[in-house]
């Protein structure tokens, strides 16, 4: 075998590497890619986890960062690209309005924010909620990105591959969001564990 026999065969071995898709992580009978290009930025899936609400899954969640990070301020310390994806997987009913994220989001951001904080969050998280009631509904299997996208505008929501109103300014804002799930006054803390990557 001739040495440019055997560097274009190894060119090749990479090609075809670099053009099989990522590996997934199975969770709850789902896969979730271990990694994603957002923003021009490649993420890797930090932990995933389930938000149940008594004894019914509402949705299953993954979080992707630019660098995995096992505490909070380890997540909300990267100022690159991030996504929270959500999966809707809801059993016995067709749909839920979409006022119980807002009514989620508020009280998170409530409990999870200084009152000089709310103060510089509270137009924003308004007008995330209006993008999110916008949506009216969601039902099993819909798919919703909360992405921050500092080179777009700031956080940016997507339904089911649809974007909802306008990209949202501000670091600050997308850290905000991501205390709903991870801040120290949660609703759901194997939900919690789970985004972080830790055992629940």
């Amino acid at each position: 075998m001739t040495a440019t026999f055997r560097r274009r065969a190894a060119a090749l071995a990479l090609a075809a590497a670099a053009s099989l898709p990522a590996q997934a992580v199975r969770y709850e009978g789902q896969e979730f890619a271990d990694s994603l290009t957002l923003g021009n930025s490649t993420l890797a899936l930090n932990g995933a986890g389930k938000r149940q609400v008594a004894i019914y899954p509402l949705y299953l969640a993954a979080l992707y960062l630019p660098h995995k990070a096992a505490t909070p301020d380890g997540v909300y310390s990267q100022s690159g690209p991030k996504r929270l994806e959500m999966r809707i997987v809801i059993p016995l009913v067709k749909d839920v309005s979409t006022q119980e994220f807002v009514k989620a989001i508020n009280k998170g951001v409530n409990r999870n924010t200084t009152e000089a904080e709310r103060a510089a969050l509270a137009e924003r998280v308004k007008q995330f909620n209006a993008a999110i009631s916008e949506v009216g509904r969601v039902k099993k299997g819909d798919l919703l990105h909360i992405d921050y996208l500092p080179d777009q505008g700031g956080t940016v929501l997507t339904v089911n591959g649809k974007v909802w109103g306008k990209a949202i300014e501000g670091h600050d804002f997308y850290t905000a969001f991501l205390k709903v799930f991870l801040g120290d006054v949660n609703s759901d803390a194997r939900l919690r564990a789970g985004l972080l990557g830790q055992p629940g």
